[in-house]
């Protein structure tokens, strides 16, 4: 039941009627944690059993944790929560990538809801968090539906804090929400699905195509993946917004970014932090040197990559991230600050982390490095020749892509000059003005959305 298709959309409304009429806040959980079970419960029967071993395990595991008051205990719970999860996510994601097996499929979602599931023991362990105790609340922050596929990956810290509220949608917050949901649906078939076929048929046969033609493709591809990931984090936001629920912010205009490092501070917030809380900080050496950092750094960037899938080219496109990050770092030390402020060096920046980027994703979507190498010899220029297409929809959302940049740049000004709390408030419209407006952004997705229905990218991570 994917998320633009009818029968969800019928099904997030009976989940929004039945929780504003539940007479009472316990009733709420259970209907919260009833749909998200029948919504993981549509895509593949038999994988509910696998979304259960970390709610049980770690239910468990963090009680345990939590009660004893013996490290050695304490750390032998922690073990085999985190182990327990390393497991099933290897057997399901990697068992083909490194024993040849074809016979295990990978349950949708699984590395989102087991990262939640380890970050909540850690944790319970360092002492950040306290144990759920109430098992209702707790399979729900595992298995909450708008958040289970793709992210954000929220923490129990910051997702049961928040079962206090009454769950009741409201019309406030359904006028924030709508307008979230409505800008990941333009972001997912105004632009991600319409680059898509462009995409496809380059990257199927790029030694027929011109450089241009192959950089167009790989361009699109980056608008592509973009709007397609920050479209369902948007969507899945919004949707929790209207049920109560504030899930944090997953994406902040990466391409605006002026190295590799900030870009990662804007690309995948949740998946970075959690890396960087769970993973870099834990990797021993970091306080002895500034190389022992950069290795951390690239390592946790590596290992980032092979979490997007179970291929090489995965693996190599974090290592180029990771290199290219532990670079940054170095130039950082080296001149003492992270970007000069003049506009041509900004502006040089810019442009090489962009196309930087760009190189890296070939990397990510390519099939095979075979491809990946007939790309990158397109892009540079040694395999001249090809048929030269020109892609009118890339041209046409440019603008599009830009000018919502510039509006989310103004957007963030103001926020910060006002001291403006809180995320995700977009546009002031209650009432009729709201509405007619919804309208309008409904009728241009129909007049030029895609109409093919492409999966979610990250779907398959």
């Amino acid at each position: 039941m994917a998320f633009i298709s009818p029968a969800f959309v019928l099904f997030f409304l009976a989940v929004l009627l039945c929780l504003r009429l539940a007479p009472s806040r316990h009733l709420r959980y259970w209907i919260v944690l009833a749909s998200s079970a029948y919504f993981y419960f549509t895509w593949k029967h038999v994988y509910i059993f696998v979304l259960a071993t970390p709610i049980v395990v770690d239910y468990f595991c963090g009680i345990r944790i939590e009660g004893s008051s013996n490290p050695r205990v304490r750390k032998s719970w922690l073990a085999v929560g985190v182990v327990s999860n390393l497991l099933l996510l290897g057997y399901f994601k990697y068992a083909n990538f490194f024993f040849g097996s074809v016979a295990v499929l990978a349950p949708i979602g699984i590395s989102f809801f087991t990262f939640k599931a380890i970050s909540y023991i850690i944790d319970i362990y360092r002492g950040d968090l306290a144990a759920c105790r109430n098992p209702v609340l707790f399979a729900t922050y595992v298995s909450y539906f708008p958040d289970l596929l793709a992210g954000p990956i929220v923490r129990a810290s910051a997702f049961l804090p928040q079962m206090v509220r009454s769950l009741q949608p409201t019309w406030p917050r359904a006028v924030v929400g709508s307008q979230m949901i409505l800008l990941g649906l333009t972001k997912k078939l105004v632009i991600a699905d319409q680059m898509a076929p462009f995409v496809n048929a380059i990257f199927a046969d790029a030694a027929a195509y011109s450089p241009l033609t192959v950089w167009s493709a790989v361009i699109a591809y980056s608008l592509e993946i973009y709007c397609d990931f920050s479209g369902y984090s948007d969507m899945a936001i919004g949707m929790s917004k209207i049920i109560g629920i504030d899930l944090p912010e997953n994406f902040n205009m990466p391409y605006l970014a002026m190295s590799p490092i900030e870009f990662w501070r804007r690309w995948h917030m949740t998946l970075t932090k959690w890396l960087r809380d769970y993973l870099y900080f834990s990797l021993p050496g970091l306080r002895k040197s500034r190389w022992s950092r950069y290795r951390n750094a690239g390592i946790t960037a590596l290992l980032g990559g092979l979490w997007h899938g179970a291929s090489w080219t995965f693996v190599c496109w974090g290592a180029v991230h990771g290199l290219g990050i532990a670079a940054n770092h170095l130039w950082i030390a080296r001149r003492g600050r992270a970007t000069d402020q003049r506009l041509w060096i900004r502006t040089s920046c810019w442009v090489a982390t962009y196309i930087f980027i760009c190189v890296t994703w070939v990397l990510f979507r390519a099939q095979s490095f075979a491809v990946a190498g007939i790309v990158l010899r397109k892009m540079s220029g040694l395999a001249p020749g090809g048929i030269a297409w020109f892609y009118s929809p890339l041209v046409m959302v440019l603008p599009l892509v830009i000018g919502g940049h510039a509006i989310g740049v103004m957007a963030a000004r103001r926020i910060c000059s006002h001291r403006i709390t809180g995320n995700y408030v977009l546009l002031p419209l209650p009432g009729f003005a709201g509405v007619f407006l919804g309208m309008c952004w409904l009728l241009v997705m129909l007049l030029f959305g895609a109409t093919g229905g492409n999966p979610f990218i990250y779907f398959q991570f």
